[in-house]
């Protein structure tokens, strides 16, 4: 698939699960720490799955208000994307991750809401990134 790429930015990790991160225009500088659950000391700090859900989260709102216009659908101010992402072995092998999200939309008419949602997912970024990859649940709550 090709892309017309319009942005690019970049961050740097070392040390890995138990390192650090940052980007490389100092705006995230982040302390990385292995959670008790994955074998980890656990503690303050953050882990891939928490970055990666934050970064899904924003761009899938980022969708909807992209689509909102298309869709006939105002997007509230009071919206939220919650995104929890899961992470354990597969079958297969390896590891893998999940994703579920979980969207608000305050006053908004639940049909509208569906309809928005499933348009978003179409286009979002991370939507695309994970198709056919991940599992993403798209809840309406």
């Amino acid at each position: 698939m090709s892309v017309n790429v319009i942005y690019k930015t970049s961050a740097t990790a070392t040390g890995g699960r138990d390192g650090s991160a940052k980007s490389d225009d100092g705006s995230v500088d982040v302390k990385l720490i292995v959670p008790k659950e994955m074998g980890g000391p656990g503690g303050v700090g953050a882990n891939p799955e928490k970055l990666f859900a934050a970064g899904y989260s924003a761009c899938f709102l980022g969708a909807m208000k992209a689509v909102s216009g298309k869709e006939s659908v105002q997007v509230p101010d009071e919206a939220t994307v919650t995104a929890t992402i899961g992470f354990g072995p597969r079958e297969e092998g390896g590891y893998g991750i999940t994703a579920d999200l979980q969207i608000a939309l305050p006053g908004v008419d639940r049909a509208d809401a569906e309809r928005l949602v499933h348009a978003a997912h179409e286009v979002c970024p991370y939507s695309n990134a994970t198709r056919g990859n991940v599992d993403v649940g798209l809840t309406v709550v």
